[in-house]
């Protein structure tokens, strides 16, 4: 990210797709950091829903990545923020979109709709 000509060709073509090694060594593919990840023509490419959506699973990674410490040491206390309870209750369905096979095809439409049911999905009892 800090190469000054690498960082003009990604910020020309499109904007910043940032591979990440530490997902990529937990066989997380493909290895793409979505909250560090940027692009200048999604909203030219994607309709007002699409875009609310990509807004909302982004504010559900923030909200995990933020509390991840006191979620893993088990100082979370569920009830003590909605959409970190979201956030934890959504984790796996969230990783599990988020990856893909090495020759899975993932259709437009499809992953679109899948995104739409993992956000709309009703709330779990005793989640978090």
């Amino acid at each position: 990210m800090n190469e000054p000509v690498g960082d003009a060709a990604r910020s020309i073509l499109d904007g910043h797709v940032v591979l990440s090694r530490r997902l990529a060594t937990a066989g997380h593919f493909p290895s793409v950091e979505v909250l560090e990840s940027v692009s200048r023509v999604a909203p030219a490419v994607t309709n007002p829903e699409q875009q609310a959506a990509v807004t909302e699973l982004r504010r559900l990674l923030a909200a995990y990545r933020d509390a991840r410490d006191l979620i893993e040491i088990g100082a979370y206390v569920a009830g003590s923020n909605a959409l970190v309870d979201r956030a934890v209750e959504r984790r796996e369905a969230i990783d599990r979109f988020l990856r893909q096979d090495l020759h899975e095809v993932a259709e437009v439409t499809g992953s679109w709709a899948a995104l739409e049911e993992l956000l709309r999905a009703p709330a779990l009892e005793g989640a978090a």
